[in-house]
């Protein structure tokens, strides 16, 4: 299983997944998304795109792991700190 240590590991991780990636990845998880054959119906019948379906189960994903886990951003170092301050 896959471990994460701030909140961009999990969108690192997520980002190149596509939908059948997707589900393969996230399923040792157990995370609570929408039903597979509920979002695979949504694709069929109702016309939604599969981008927009996977784009908002992966925020879904990202949520649950980062309230699970505990994460937070990775921490800003001192220079780009220091850059952003001027």
């Amino acid at each position: 299983m896959k471990k994460f240590k701030h909140i961009q590991d999990i969108d690192e991780w997520l980002e190149p997944l596509k939908y059948e990636e997707f589900w393969y990845a996230v399923e040792p998880f157990d995370l609570v998304l929408q039903d597979r054959d509920h979002c695979d119906k949504q694709i069929a019948e109702c016309g939604v795109e599969v981008d927009t379906v996977l784009s908002v189960l992966k925020f879904m994903a990202r949520r649950e792991l980062t309230d699970q886990l505990g994460l937070k951003r990775r921490p800003v170092t001192p220079w780009v700190q220091l850059v952003e301050s001027h």
